[in-house]
């Protein structure tokens, strides 16, 4: 038995829910459209390109979190999940996972968009634990910051370790998946590091370094 650490977007997911959710805000005139959908490009290139500031990309993506009702916000999250996130499932990213269940690992979800979207996303996927930037909330209200340190680049290796000292884990025989060169703080320390459907940067480094590389689209 070992753990199977999986990153979510772009990797379990076809697709990036982060930017997805954004676009999401924008369609559902939950922020001014324009800016709005400018910004949450603008972050998503840097992301792709690995100069991402992750803190003003999360107080950007938090902050309608903070301006709405809460309940109006996990209304469209449950709508966000049925009309955009389940398509991006697919029958190997499930079959994955159910292989890794099989086997007895223990599953993990590690990924730098926040908990408010991914954890709902998890619990479709079969995934009980998750790493993510976890949203600051005082009073039953979310408060547009964050708890602790973004899972993202090196911080996923910090929350990582944090996670495996909490639960009395280590990271013996373990498995990584992810499609990003964002990710190769944690994909160097594993065991079992996998390139899934990476982008060109992870590709190239996979295939130096003798790492699998693995597609999970249908």
């Amino acid at each position: 038995m070992a753990l199977a650490i999986f990153d979510l977007d772009h990797t379990l997911l076809s697709g990036d829910s982060d930017h997805t959710w954004g676009q999401f805000m924008v369609d559902q005139a939950i922020v001014e459209p324009e800016h709005h959908k400018k910004q949450n490009d603008y972050f998503y290139e840097q992301y792709k390109a690995g100069c991402l500031d992750i803190h003003e990309y999360l107080a950007f993506t938090l902050k309608p979190l903070s301006e709405q009702p809460l309940d109006k916000m996990q209304a469209l999250r449950e709508q966000f999940l049925q009309d955009h996130i389940q398509p991006l499932v697919t029958e190997k990213a499930r079959q994955l996972i159910q292989q890794h269940k099989e086997q007895g690992d223990d599953l993990l979800i590690i990924t730098a968009t926040n908990a408010f979207v991914t954890r709902p996303i998890g619990d479709m996927l079969g995934i009980e634990e998750l790493i993510a930037p976890e949203p600051e909330m005082i009073d039953g209200a979310y408060t547009g910051g964050i708890v602790g340190i973004p899972s993202f680049q090196h911080g996923k290796v910090t929350r990582l370790n944090e996670w495996l000292e909490q639960h009395g884990k280590t990271l013996a025989g373990a498995w990584f998946y992810s499609d990003s060169h964002n990710d190769l703080p944690l994909l160097e320390i594993v065991d079992n590091p996998v390139a899934v459907d990476p982008d060109d940067i992870l590709r190239d480094t996979a295939i130096s370094k003798g790492w699998p590389v693995i597609s999970l689209r249908d």
